[in-house]
């Protein structure tokens, strides 16, 4: 009998559970653990539809009891606080109804798939708990974002005017994409609702360059044309009259003003009504401790916090290439360890650092989110199957092997909507297998329009069928 254990049942974790479970039916007497601090399932990619009070938390979400009850999988809802990796168990902080008490979790193979902790601390009044910007990172965030966003268009419509800012809160922020999705949204939601005009819009990111994203940017072939993630950026914000400022770090917020530092070591003030500003991520606090209670602290996660996997380290960007990117995203002291999703540690960034004047660093992380996340999840759990069966881990899902796709939405609407979709291959650029632009242009493309926002909505209810573990769920992508 083999007793795994996963911690998060998010993208990565969900999906690693499900197909961990098909692949060992049938196969003996093993058991699977899901340790999460929540009763549900979060579609975190509509969660900015909910940030502008177009849906509620409720309609990206399932709960994920029933599923694991249909499943044979147990569930601890709790938080992980601290591993044990030489002797294989953990303890798990419980949350919800029950004991208070910690609860001791044995394992013989554990799946780290928790996510990140999101940094609002890193910036001095960032986000809605502690702070005075919004956040679309949780419902709980979003729900407030939404409330908030919607006081701010009662008053435009008494005949109020209002500076709204979006982007990202901190020089070491990832998920720029949901940041661009947002102000996309909000401009098109004040567009239709005849307020735009008493509006100020303005992208406040830390990319190198518009369309950045974290992921180097992105080229599609168009006829005889090579289009770009800058060029497709530059164009909406002019044709949405959005003010764009890139290469910014923002190392303080009060309740008027953000406070940026930008690349040449300049210090400005941006006035703001409304801000949503994405945090940094950072790995969840749990304690590594071996048989004699040292920290392993040092040794298993890199610097912000992440499980260090099967990746090569402390390499310069320059040096990177697509080989140190992990594969199979087992941990090299603890082989019955894998890291997945966000919660492994990249051996760097794929944009180019930047640093300002100042000695500040200005460089977003490569986003891990979403259908990435699924398969570093699946190739994680392919390899405890492969463990359990006497074989090495050999199932890879390398960031720098396979493709990326987003679907960002700019107006949610079945008739009049819109959306960008955005397709790569690899996510990391591969200058061995691709020397001259490091991906594959063929199966790389970019199309904006209704068929778009047709496209998110179905991924929307495909992605919650499938990790709801519905009939023929794995036949879904």
């Amino acid at each position: 009998m083999a007793r795994t254990v996963i911690l998060g049942a998010g993208f990565s974790g969900q999906y690693a559970a499900l197909v961990l479970e098909k692949a060992l039916r049938g196969t003996g007497d093993h058991s699977i653990t899901v340790v999460n601090p929540y009763r549900k399932f979060t579609y975190i990619p509509s969660l900015i539809w909910v940030g502008v009070g177009q849906i509620t938390p409720d309609k990206a979400q399932f709960e994920l009891k029933p599923v694991y009850e249909r499943l044979g999988i147990e569930m601890v809802e709790g938080l992980a606080t601290e591993i044990h990796p030489d002797e294989n168990y953990l303890m798990v902080e419980p949350k919800g109804d029950g004991p208070s008490a910690p609860i001791r979790v044995d394992y013989d193979f554990l799946i780290n798939a928790t996510g990140p902790h999101l940094n609002f601390e890193a910036t001095e009044g960032l986000g809605p708990d502690r702070g005075y910007t919004q956040s679309i990172c949780t419902p709980p965030h979003a729900q407030e974002a939404a409330r908030s966003y919607l006081e701010m268009v009662q008053r435009l419509e008494k005949g109020g005017r209002a500076r709204i800012v979006v982007g990202t809160g901190h020089g070491a922020c990832t998920c720029q994409g949901a940041a661009f999705e947002y102000i996309s949204l909000v401009h098109n939601d004040l567009a239709d609702r005849g307020l735009r005009d008493r509006v100020e819009l303005r992208w406040l990111s830390n990319e190198p360059c518009p369309g950045d994203f974290g992921i180097d940017g992105f080229e599609a072939r168009m006829g005889p044309l090579l289009f770009t993630s800058q060029d497709m950026c530059r164009a909406l914000f002019r044709d949405y009259e959005i003010q764009c400022e890139v290469k910014q770090h923002v190392h303080k917020v009060d309740e008027k003003t953000v406070y940026t530092e930008n690349e040449a070591g300049e210090y400005r003030e941006h006035a703001y009504d409304f801000a949503m500003l994405i945090p940094p991520f950072k790995g969840k606090p749990i304690r590594y401790l071996d048989k004699d209670g040292k920290d392993l602290s040092g040794e298993m996660l890199n610097p912000a916090g992440f499980l260090k996997v099967d990746a090569v380290y402390g390499k310069a960007y320059e040096d990177l290439t697509a080989d140190d990117w992990p594969k199979t995203y087992q941990n090299q002291t603890y082989k019955n360890i894998f890291g997945v999703g966000i919660a492994f540690a990249p051996p760097g960034t794929t944009s180019k650092p930047c640093v300002s004047r100042n000695g500040t660093p200005i460089s977003p992380a490569i986003p891990r989110t979403g259908y990435t996340s699924e398969l570093t999840g699946k190739a994680a759990a392919l390899n405890v199957v492969e463990m359990i069966q006497g074989r090495e881990a050999c199932h890879t899902a390398s960031l720098a092997e396979t493709a990326g796709m987003c679907i960002a939405s700019m107006k949610n609407s079945w008739f009049k909507g819109s959306a960008a979709v955005i397709g790569i291959h690899p996510i990391v650029r591969n200058r061995k297998m691709y020397p001259e632009y490091g991906r594959d242009l063929q199966h790389s493309t970019v199309e904006l329009g209704l068929a778009g926002a047709w496209l998110k909505k179905g991924l929307h209810h495909a992605f919650l069928y499938k990790l709801s573990a519905k009939p023929l769920w794995h036949y879904l992508p």
